[in-house]
């Protein structure tokens, strides 16, 4: 059974610091991977100087999609966490190899692939493309970037371990499901509905005053927003990459759905224990 930890309300801050599209927002309860986290008060402090970068691939794939039997190669960084399409993902860069990736990088198309990888799981063959939006680089060689999740990927061949991952990849894409438009519709907005039920519980729990609900949903398609809602799982990466690894969007808000009501359901009962023993 899915199980989600306490889910935080999602700050207006948060989407206005960014983005008014919720898929462009980081999840308030994604740190910046601890392997990568230190001085990260700085990426926060420098953020209005972080440099925009421009990409070509940003142009080539809106006028040309790549189809999912293209097959190109791609530098691989294995982290771990999971990048969803739309996702923003900070990092900062201080391994050797990953400095010489991203020398590579800001002379190329400003893409790499993000794995999702970690000692009991191993690596995982289907990722999301993280481009780089800003960056910064530092005068000891160290990379302060932002970066957002574009298409999926799987992994088909390694080209080559050293000095860094580089794989050839063919393209991800959601397939047509049984369920109509319509249907799709009404999926995404029972899954709006638990996680604004979520967020109201475990605010309560957590002592903060209620809110009045807001649209978590910014007009998105059923496709950003089941990416948008796995990003928000936080502390269950095994899970979101199972998400992130499903072909169909029904069948993604479904099972975003049903690890909502599990959470929902918890969080109903520690709701009723708190009411009954308000001092405990």
């Amino acid at each position: 059974m899915a199980f989600l930890q306490l889910i935080p309300s999602l700050s207006l801050s948060h989407r206005a610091a960014l983005s008014l599209n919720p898929a462009a927002i980081p999840s308030p309860l994604r740190p910046i991977p601890a392997v990568f986290s230190k001085r990260t008060h700085s990426l926060r402090r420098n953020r209005n100087s972080l440099r925009c970068s421009s990409s070509s691939f940003s142009e080539k794939y809106h006028t040309n999609p790549p189809k999912s039997n293209d097959v190109v190669e791609l530098p691989i960084f294995p982290l771990p966490l999971v990048l969803f399409p739309g996702g923003i993902l900070p990092l900062q860069i201080f391994e050797f190899r990953y400095r010489m990736m991203m020398h590579t990088l800001l002379q190329t198309d400003l893409r790499f692939g993000v794995i999702y990888s970690d000692e009991f799981s191993g690596t995982a063959d289907v990722g999301c493309v993280g481009e780089v939006v800003k960056h910064e680089r530092l005068v000891d060689d160290r990379f302060f970037l932002i970066c957002k999740g574009q298409e999926r990927f799987r992994m088909t061949n390694l080209v080559r371990t050293k000095p860094y991952l580089v794989a050839e990849v063919t393209w991800l894409e959601d397939r047509p499901s049984g369920d109509g438009e319509e249907d799709l519709e009404t999926l995404a907005n029972g899954v709006e509905a638990h996680m604004k039920d979520v967020i109201r519980l475990s605010n309560r729990l957590g002592g903060k005053p209620e809110k009045e609900a807001i649209d978590l949903r910014r007009n998105l398609f059923p496709t950003p927003f089941s990416f948008f809602v796995g990003s928000t799982f936080e502390g269950a990466a095994r899970e979101q990459q199972a998400l992130l690894e499903l072909e169909d969007t029904a069948a993604r808000l479904k099972r975003e759905k049903e690890t909502l009501r599990n959470t929902l359901n918890y969080l109903t009962a520690a709701s009723a224990v708190k009411d009954a023993f308000p001092s405990s």
